[in-house]
């Protein structure tokens, strides 16, 4: 069940991630359409995903939500109409560079939901934490993502050459940041 309304867009709701989300994620985590554009080769059993929540989604410094379509609308989302369609997390938000990352299930990619919910974010983030820039990353062949952080003012800085091996070669990962300075201009 999805946790606390924690910001809400024209078509999305960021909520709490809690451990009864573990099989949506659990699921997400064995998708190889989510898996491998990630850079994750591996899935995980309920144990690990256990292990997940105590060591990353609970972890202090970091910051995790769950990307939700509220079918009720942004005023009265009803819980039992709240769907999951992703997870947007933020990792070492007392750092002057916290590092963002991101995933939808494939049925909702294409429609914009993405791009908002990670704009919120970023705005969560610069509104509530003293930091100064926040990274990402994506893969070489994530043309999708790579585009989402382009179009909310992410500049590429740097290149990880076969940084990565993922579904049977290894691929570079493109890093990108996005300075205070430069959000607040937008």
């Amino acid at each position: 069940m999805p946790g606390a309304r924690i910001e809400q867009g024209e078509r999305v709701t960021l909520r709490t991630v809690e451990r009864a989300d573990g099989e949506f994620l659990q699921r997400a985590h064995a998708d190889p359409k989510i898996r491998y554009p990630l850079g994750t080769v591996t899935h995980m059993n309920g144990n690990q995903m256990d292990d997940h929540f105590e060591e990353f989604i609970e972890d202090e410094h970091n910051v995790s939500f769950l990307v939700c379509l509220d079918d009720a609308g942004p005023d009265h989302p009803a819980e039992d109409e709240t769907e999951p369609i992703g997870v947007v997390n933020v990792t070492h938000v007392d750092w002057d560079r916290p590092a963002l990352a991101y995933w939808l299930v494939p049925d909702h990619h294409g429609e914009g939901y993405g791009k908002e919910a990670v704009s919120l974010v970023v705005k969560y983030v610069f509104r509530t934490f003293d930091v100064h820039s926040i990274g990402a990353h994506a893969f070489d062949y994530n043309a999708a993502s790579r585009g989402l952080l382009d179009s909310l003012g992410f500049v590429e800085e740097g290149r990880g050459r076969e940084a990565r091996f993922i579904d049977g070669e290894y691929r570079d990962t493109v890093q990108y940041g996005l300075l205070r300075r430069e959000w607040n201009e937008q």
